[in-house]
């Protein structure tokens, strides 16, 4: 897998950072991190990245209007992490998740369906 420039929506400033670890040893950059909608809309514009990485809970509204907006601009793969994702696949059937509390092999996994689908679209 080619080395990816992530953005993290995430509004748990652990759980952010602990992302750009795991990310960071898989071989990709985290090129911003947004805790909020008008941040991640704002950071996918200026940075462009090659995935978006959401959380779909935020204190100040949800990752999935996030991540819609975004795709409003620009199509680009995306993949959820939420710890209740009966919640998400009612509303977006097809969104790849991965299930917190998350491991490294079934991360990458994600990444690697994003990225399936982001390419099929």
């Amino acid at each position: 897998m080619q080395p990816l420039r992530v953005l993290v929506i995430e509004d748990d400033a652990l759980i952010a950072m602990m992302l750009a670890e795991v990310l960071s040893g898989m071989g990709h950059t985290v090129c911003a991190t947004a805790t909020t909608l008008a941040e991640a809309i704002a950071a996918a514009r200026q940075e462009n990245p090659d995935l978006v990485l959401s959380d779909v809970k935020l204190r100040n509204g949800n990752g999935i209007d996030a991540v819609e907006e975004i795709l409003r601009s620009k199509p680009v793969p995306h993949m959820f992490m939420t710890g209740d994702t009966m919640g998400l696949k009612l509303r977006l059937p097809n969104a790849v998740a991965v299930r917190k509390p998350f491991s490294e092999p079934a991360l990458a996994k994600a990444i690697e369906k994003a990225l399936e689908a982001g390419a099929l679209s």
